[in-house]
């Protein structure tokens, strides 16, 4: 298991710094990463989703060749991933230039 170890520091009441050391696990940095853009995981589920339902699906395909059924499935699941990209990009836009902005000014106003 690979770690990685934070230095932080603690004041103590008599002032003197006093390391603490965090272990950062993998749970632990992809529930970072997810709060900063939570659209990541839902196209992780997605694309692992539609995977799955086309390998469930392979066995009921017909007559359609192994190759095609195998397109479709990574067009379908592409598209999820794109999908989900598209909207982080636009949610990470909004919260950069539309809400950023609004707080910004009513802190101005609050002054």
């Amino acid at each position: 298991m690979c770690t990685v170890w934070a230095i932080g520091a603690i004041m103590s009441t008599s002032d003197a710094v006093v390391p603490v050391y965090t272990e950062d696990t993998h749970s632990s940095k992809f529930l970072k990463k997810a709060k900063e853009s939570p659209f990541v995981p839902a196209g992780m589920a997605g694309f692992f989703g539609i995977v799955g339902y086309g390998l469930y699906k392979m066995k009921t395909r017909g007559n359609t060749k192994m190759s095609v059924h195998l397109i479709h499935m990574r067009v379908g699941a592409q598209g999820f991933v794109v999908g989900a990209m598209t909207l982080g990009v636009i949610y990470s836009m909004y919260k950069e230039y539309i809400v950023k902005p609004r707080e910004q000014k009513n802190a101005v106003h609050l002054k």
